[in-house]
């Protein structure tokens, strides 16, 4: 029999996988939103956006959790933009290549 515990922890692990930098900043772009915009709504300063969508840092908690559910809203508003373009990295290609 499967744990229920266990399919909510899987859950919540894939839930909280970000897309690539690059869709984090097509899916803003689509909305027609500035950094500075996405900066104050999530309780960040604009450089931290800035370096979120070019993948040099990433969100921590508790900002990471309010980032992610602007980005799940904007995939379900835009889809065209979450999707990842042609040849982009994924999170598994990355991590195939770094390890």
């Amino acid at each position: 029999m499967t744990d229920p515990d266990h399919l909510k922890r899987v859950d919540a692990l894939l839930d909280d996988v970000l897309p690539p930098p690059p869709v984090r900043a097509k899916l803003r772009l689509a909305a027609g939103l500035t950094q500075q915009e996405v900066a104050e709504v999530v309780g960040v300063k604009r450089v931290a956006v800035a370096r979120w969508e070019l993948g040099q840092t990433y969100p921590r908690r508790p900002h990471r959790a309010v980032y992610l559910h602007l980005l799940n809203r904007l995939a379900e508003r835009f889809p065209e933009a979450a999707k990842p373009d042609e040849g982009m990295p994924t999170p598994a290609s990355e991590s195939r290549r770094s390890g």
